[in-house]
């Protein structure tokens, strides 16, 4: 069966002046960093994939590409609109039939339109959370995926993350 893993893009610097494109936000230094460590988590875990399928909005590309680098082998990055924000969940499901011969594939992808498609995948009545660096994994019959997909798990980032124990005196 086939392995899709959904994931929203690492923190990004907020809209405003100094980014007045929304599309050209990049990561903050404290979202690249967790995102490595999120990338390496998931590395360590099995749950890499073979193809990344990202949105074209920088946020979304930086953290494709942190993906790529921390998993081996490394996989392949395919840039498309289908999931920019605000697609429909049939459009981003249609643009994985570019997957066909992959076993996983990796989707970076956006709020609130991430968490829409995966309930859409799972046939859930309202959309899932994700939060910025978070991950789900949802298993489907076949590429392209239609509404019958299983939610395998779906993770914070706090849950991917390193954990650091603090001392109590």
């Amino acid at each position: 069966m086939p392995t899709l893993l959904l994931i929203r893009h690492a923190i990004a610097e907020p809209r405003g002046g100094a980014w007045p494109d929304d599309a050209q936000r990049p990561l903050t230094g404290k979202g690249a960093s967790r995102m490595h460590e999120i990338a390496s988590r998931l590395q360590d875990l099995g749950e890499t994939a073979d193809l990344i399928l990202t949105s074209p909005l920088s946020r979304a590309t930086e953290t494709a590409a942190m993906l790529a680098d921390a998993w081996k082998p490394t996989p392949q990055i395919v840039v498309t609109e289908a999931f920019a924000p605000g697609q429909a969940p049939e459009t981003m499901a249609e643009a994985l039939r570019a997957a066909r011969g992959h076993a996983c594939v990796a989707v970076v992808g956006h709020e609130p339109g991430l968490g829409e498609w995966a309930a859409w995948l799972i046939g859930a009545r309202g959309p899932l959370p994700f939060k910025k660096g978070g991950v789900a994994r949802i298993d489907v019959p076949a590429w392209p995926p239609s509404r019958n997909g299983q939610l395998v798990w779906l993770a914070t980032p706090g849950m991917l993350r390193p954990v650091r124990r603090r001392c109590r005196t």
